[in-house]
């Protein structure tokens, strides 16, 4: 069962509910596919890290053979490629690597080569198998290294816990294309209601099951739980606002480690998730 957690922007806590149903469930697999930042690690400390590169292929031009058409910077919707008037020039770094380019050129004068975008790390924490990707700065998108750390699970069962990159870009539609349930993860503000709705916006046109973990609740009025209850959207649970939540949280602990209280309010959760995507299976 693969479980996508995600957010409409950092700082809901995401990762802290990623990492500690990871940790309570036990046996799972963690990955975090929040490429340009990714800090599940911080908090699962895995060991005996592998580690690969993620490459791309980008077009790459024979001088001698290009005529200067255009043809290609005309296709290119990324605007990857411009020609001076005398050379074709290529900027590797927003190439999508489509691959529409070589295939349009008429006079063969593209073909491609490979080029190093960022890498994914494979380690242990406990029974918990950790599942990193890293786009390396500069890059313009993670795609494809989210592309990878699926491909490293498909054929893996058991509980699978994708940590999906904030807000509901391209990056996050790859993280949870393959999920089975989502968690969305809010705060108790106006902007956290904004945020909410947008990754709403998203699984409901993924047609993906899910529901709402409310995050740093307190006994104030909850916007966001407001909305789950105007929308109908199941809240899974509440997690309490808690300065101790927040010191052992900064200090990279798993906090279902530290207390009873908050392993059991884990494991309400993860029993709740998974009675739900049973449910919607």
């Amino acid at each position: 069962m693969k479980i996508a957690v995600l957010s409409g922007k950092g700082g809901t806590g995401k990762t802290f509910v990623s990492v500690n149903l990871a940790a309570v469930a036990k046996k799972s697999i963690y990955l975090d596919c929040d490429v340009e930042e990714p800090n599940g690690h911080l908090f699962l400390k895995p060991v005996d890290e592998d580690e690969k590169d993620i490459k791309v292929l980008i077009p790459f031009v024979d001088d001698r053979l290009c005529n200067g058409c255009k043809k290609c910077v005309d296709f290119c919707a990324f605007n990857a490629l411009a020609h001076t008037g005398t050379e074709l020039m290529i900027f590797e770094k927003i190439c999508h690597s489509c691959g529409g380019c070589k295939l349009l050129c008429p006079e063969k004068a593209l073909s491609e080569k490979e080029r190093v975008i960022g890498r994914i790390k494979k380690g242990r924490a406990g029974e918990i198998l950790v599942y990193t990707g890293i786009l390396n700065p500069g890059e313009a998108s993670g795609t494809m290294i989210i592309d990878a750390l699926l491909e490293e699970v498909k054929d893996e069962k058991g509980l699978i816990f994708i940590d999906a990159p904030p807000g509901s870009a391209c990056v996050v539609m790859e993280s949870i294309k393959d999920a089975d349930y989502c968690i969305l993860v809010a705060e108790p503000s106006i902007f956290g209601v904004h945020n909410l709705e947008m990754v709403h916006e998203l699984v409901e046109l993924f047609k993906k099951p899910f529901g709402v973990v409310l995050n740093k609740c307190t006994d104030k009025n909850n916007p966001s739980e407001v909305y789950c209850m105007e929308k109908g959207i199941k809240i899974l649970g509440r997690i309490p606002f808690s300065y101790e939540l927040g010191a052992l949280t900064s200090s990279g602990e798993i906090v279902v480690n530290q207390h009873k209280e908050y392993y059991e309010l884990f494991s309400g959760l993860l029993k709740e998730v998974q009675d739900e995507a049973t449910a919607h299976s």
